[in-house]
């Protein structure tokens, strides 16, 4: 049984394995992440990977949520043109900064999890649902103050501009150029702009 941190140190360690494997990950994939990986890269032991992590399977679920908390606990408010614009432009940066390496830090887990644990594919999905709540918060906020038309879809937008995230994130990833992503969010804010009026 997985069992919870609970101390300062128990969780810090907890972290450290949860982080460990994380990077593992997004640099090599899981299936050439060993546990014997995680450990050295975390400096911690096998009794203390097994007192927080019934199994492998577990310790991957824990990833999940880590990289899930790492985007989304981050997001800005998406409640206007200029914070839109500039929450592109920052994604944008990010890749040209990294070369356009890693992806998307919960993307990047779909395709290594959502076919082969149920469990995590549950949770991918829920951090997806969790961004596209934002987008839509931020979206109807904007409609609430006449930003955005009254006929607006902000579910369909919402998702929409996702989708345009990801999808440029993933070309990025495999072309290693910035440029798909800051064409991806190009279309995403074009697209939002024509159900909206102006600044």
């Amino acid at each position: 049984m997985t069992l919870a941190a609970t101390t300062a140190r128990g969780r810090a360690t907890r972290e450290r394995i949860v982080r460990a494997a994380s990077e593992l990950i997004r640099e090599r994939g899981s299936a050439a992440t060993s546990l014997d990986d995680v450990l050295e890269r975390a400096g911690a032991s096998k009794s203390q990977l097994y007192h927080y992590f019934e199994d492998r399977d577990a310790l991957l679920r824990a990833v999940v949520d880590h990289n899930a908390d790492l985007v989304l606990g981050g997001l800005p408010p998406l409640d206007g043109w200029r914070a839109i614009r500039s929450w592109f432009a920052s994604l944008v940066e990010v890749q040209q900064a990294c070369g356009g390496c890693g992806g998307c830090p919960i993307g990047v887990l779909v395709g290594q999890f959502a076919e082969a644990d149920e469990p995590a594919r549950q949770g991918l999905a829920d951090a997806f649902a969790r961004w596209e709540a934002h987008l839509r918060a931020g979206l109807r906020s904007m409609q609430l103050r006449g930003k955005l038309a009254a006929t607006a879809d902000v579910d369909a937008l919402a998702t929409a501009t996702l989708a345009s995230l990801q999808g440029g994130l993933l070309l990025t990833q495999t072309t290693r150029d910035p440029r798909r992503l800051e064409v991806a969010l190009g279309a995403a804010y074009e697209h939002l702009r024509t159900n909206g009026p102006g600044l």
